[in-house]
């Protein structure tokens, strides 16, 4: 077996991954305070063609370039916004038709296993700040919570690992 070589990976150019059909799905930073978190997420959302990413808060926006460091370019394919509260960008969502689901470990959450992708419904990702998760204002107003099963002594995962775990999961099941 050979690796491929870059040319043969046939990747969209910037304007063509910009005109091309994405995943109806928004991914939401509540209050993230690692420019690596921020810059992986970034490069995973372009791996998955989200629509659009949501950065709230303390949330640190491109262009900087520890944010770059990680996300190698992904700052200029994938579209995003700034809001000074993620409740905000919350509430903008849903009025646009967004279901609005966090990632977190909650009662009642249901289990990313379980989660049932509705046809044609468009869902915001919530992902928390790295110590306190998804914020309570934030929960107060969401549609449904999902949890990542975890095995393991540790309580949770890296935020960039949750975010590629979720996002391969809806991926799976909407394409």
């Amino acid at each position: 077996m050979r690796k491929l070589k870059l040319d043969e990976l046939n990747r969209a150019t910037i304007a063509e991954f910009k005109a091309g059909e994405k995943l109806p799905v928004v991914v939401v930073l509540d209050n993230v305070r690692s420019m690596h978190n921020i810059g992986s997420i970034f490069r995973t959302a372009d791996g998955f063609a989200v629509e659009k990413m949501c950065l709230c808060g303390i949330t640190a926006r491109p262009p900087h370039r520890e944010i770059e460091k990680t996300a190698l370019g992904a700052t200029q394919s994938i579209i995003w916004e700034y809001f000074d509260s993620p409740v905000q960008a919350v509430d903008q969502l849903r009025a646009e038709g967004y279901t609005i689901v966090a990632v977190e470990q909650a009662e009642k959450s249901t289990m990313l296993q379980d989660f049932e992708v509705v046809k044609g419904e468009k869902y915001a990702l919530v992902f928390g700040n790295e110590v306190n998760g998804v914020s309570d204002e934030v929960m107060a107003k969401i549609d449904a919570c999902i949890e990542i099963p975890q095995f393991g002594t540790k309580h949770s995962f890296n935020i960039v690992v949750s975010a590629g775990i979720v996002l391969w999961d809806l991926f799976s099941k909407m394409v």
